[in-house]
């Protein structure tokens, strides 16, 4: 059964102010239409959905000149949150004068006085060439903070406006963050701007950062590569982001047409036996005496020992697949007699701490304008996407529901299945696709 999708944006109340920028702005009720599947979301039917469009508004909400605004980014690190950090602040100075806009340093525990974390002010000249650097200047952290806290310094700082760049449990936490403000009866606006590099986000088909952290795996892939076809029978082995989604893995195979076997999360592939991956690696070293395998992080959950300990995110700790994968191909390929070398890369650090590459920049930097009309215009509650090209608004709780995982019904798998030839191999397609494929 699809659950009900619920597309309505929050408002702070009435817009009386008149937008002094030099453009139209777009009505309040503009809308857009989109057609959502189980690409967007695994979770619901295929339908048109009926979208709020992000812009500049003709009425605001704020008093620009009476505004102050707050930054804080949580979470991992990302190709590209320094970018939207500047688009953010020069949207917010240039366009609306804004007065004051500071920066929450080292994530939601900024917020927090026993930290004692000092506040950055945020001026155009402080960040006019931030976009040029990877990670982000104000630092992050993980886990949960008492929302109660945070809204108590909000309150004491006078923040209006909050914007949350961060991935899935930061949207939770800005929900929450939301819901105190909603309690209390104040008028702050509390904006997310969705950060996965796992693009992962529900309902976004491509978070910022994503497609640099592909054009770098790609990277990493060719080493691999180099290195397998340097020694008899060489596997370069490498492992991507992706905890429960395999997004890296399939578009970066997708983008170098070198690697033989890809796992990932979604597909419960089988190791051992007719039909398992070891022996069709083994097959692929006999005939051509070399290949790749690229794992997604989260791959092979199911062949590892179960772990009830989580992160600070409370995330479960995953198993290490590519430990698991290294004995498990030495112990098959050594029974066989089959000499070989594995090389095994892991460019997670690298991938995640790069600056943005240009696409992605631009990316950025619409999301960062598109955060600062919505707020101004009285918006909360929401984050700012990018919905099959169109910038639209969409609440928290549609985002925050559940994670996006790639569909192996989809297209993008039947891609990377045909790039690899793995296609026959079991648990790489749903239970009676394989059957049929193998009839």
């Amino acid at each position: 059964m699809s659950l009900e999708i619920n597309t309505q944006i929050n408002t702070l109340g009435p817009r009386k102010i008149d937008s002094q920028l030099p453009y139209n702005g777009l009505e309040d009720d503009k809308q857009v239409q989109v057609f959502v599947d189980k690409d967007c979301s695994q979770e619901i039917e295929p339908q048109i959905l009926s979208l709020e469009a992000a812009g500049p508004r003709k009425k605001l909400y704020f008093n620009p000149t009476q505004t102050k605004c707050a930054i804080v980014t949580c979470g991992g690190l990302c190709p590209g949150i320094n970018d939207v950090i500047r688009a953010i602040v020069m949207e917010a100075h240039h366009a609306y004068h804004v007065p004051s806009i500071i920066g929450i340093p080292y994530g939601l525990e900024g917020f927090i006085h026993t930290f004692q974390h000092k506040f950055v002010e945020l001026t155009p000249e402080r960040v006019s060439d931030i976009h040029l650097f990877g990670g982000t200047i104000l630092g992050s952290s993980r886990g949960p903070q008492n929302g109660e806290d945070i809204v108590d310094t909000m309150e004491r700082c006078n923040i209006n406006v909050l914007f949350v760049i961060g991935g899935d449990g930061t949207m939770k936490a800005a929900q929450m963050i939301s819901q105190v403000v909603q309690q209390r009866g104040r008028k702050m606006a509390v904006i997310g701007i969705p950060k996965t590099i796992d693009n992962d986000i529900n309902f976004i088909p491509q978070s910022f950062g994503f497609e640099t952290a592909v054009y770098k795996a790609t990277e990493a892939i060719e080493c691999a590569h180099t290195e397998a076809c340097g020694v008899p029978n060489g596997i370069g082995l490498v492992k991507l982001m992706g905890r429960e989604s395999g997004f890296i893995a399939a578009q970066a195979t997708l983008a170098l047409k070198e690697v033989n076997f890809v796992l990932i999360p979604e597909a419960t592939f089988q190791l051992e036996g007719p039909g398992g991956v070891l022996e069709a690696l083994e097959d692929r070293l006999r005939t051509r005496g070399h290949a790749v395998v690229v794992t997604a992080e989260g791959a092979g959950q199911h062949l590892l020992e179960h772990n009830s300990a989580t992160d600070p995110s409370g995330n479960v700790i995953l198993g290490d697949i590519a430990v698991y994968l290294r004995k498990a191909i030495k112990k098959h390929l050594d029974s066989r007699g089959l000499r070989h070398t594995i090389k095994y890369i892991d460019p997670s650090y690298i991938i995640r701490s790069v600056p943005a590459n240009s696409s992605d920049k631009v990316y950025c930097g619409f999301l960062g304008q598109y955060a600062v009309h919505a707020a101004m215009a009285g918006r909360t509650d929401m984050v700012v996407a990018k919905v099959q090209g169109q910038f639209v608004h969409l609440p928290f709780e549609l985002v925050t529901r559940s994670r996006r995982k790639l569909n192996i019904y989809s297209d993008l798998w039947r891609a990377v299945l045909e790039s690899t030839g793995q296609g026959m191999l079991k648990g790489m397609l749903p239970e009676d696709d394989t059957s049929k494929a193998n009839a």
